[in-house]
């Protein structure tokens, strides 16, 4: 580590726990928690644990992967858990991890896992430099690789869907590639 220890901080330090209680007004039109709404929250959350991180604001750059696991009612406590589970130069990857718990039931379920992307932004909105991660388990050391993992899967994720654009089409192949899909061909 070249650079000032001071620098560095825990993943611990920044940790965040947002809980809200699920009101109706939350609900979609099948009696379940809107999916809009948690990832206002989860963003919320991944906001508040960036900033303390780098100690100043932060924007969302991308979000991966949100996967909903499983349903939460109405009346339900959540809790969004953020941390730090990557740091580069000015981003940060923060790992959100969603609990539903029923209070009546004391039932407890993981119902969503999600990774945002945030930049430190400085008072003239440009890039600022944040502190490096203190990485202080066998699970923090496998959360930032497993980060750098899915950075990596990204950038070739999106190498390849460029590719998309530039692939010269031929009826014959598409056809033949739509031949066993659900679709019907009305042209």
């Amino acid at each position: 580590m070249a650079e000032d220890k001071k620098f560095y901080k825990t993943a611990r330090f920044s940790q965040t726990t947002i809980t809200e209680l699920m009101i109706p007004s939350y609900a979609n039109f099948g009696g379940k928690i809107h999916g809009g709404i948690l990832l206002s929250l989860m963003d919320k959350a991944a906001y508040a644990c960036a900033s303390k991180h780098s100690q100043g604001y932060c924007v969302t750059v991308s979000v991966d992967t949100v996967d909903f696991l499983q349903p939460i009612e109405v009346g339900e406590l959540v809790a969004l858990i953020a941390t730090v589970h990557y740091v580069g130069n000015s981003s940060m990857v923060i790992g959100i991890k969603v609990i539903a718990e029923n209070v009546h039931t004391s039932t407890v379920r993981h119902t969503n896992t999600s990774y945002f992307t945030m930049v430190s932004k400085d008072e003239k909105d440009e890039v600022k430099k944040v502190p490096g991660l203190i990485l202080e388990s066998k699970e923090e050391v496998k959360c930032f690789l497993d980060a750098m993992k899915r950075k990596e899967i990204k950038e070739h994720y999106k190498k390849e869907l460029k590719k998309l654009g530039e692939v010269p089409h031929s009826e014959e192949r598409d056809l033949d590639l739509l031949k066993h899909e659900r679709c019907q061909i009305a042209y």
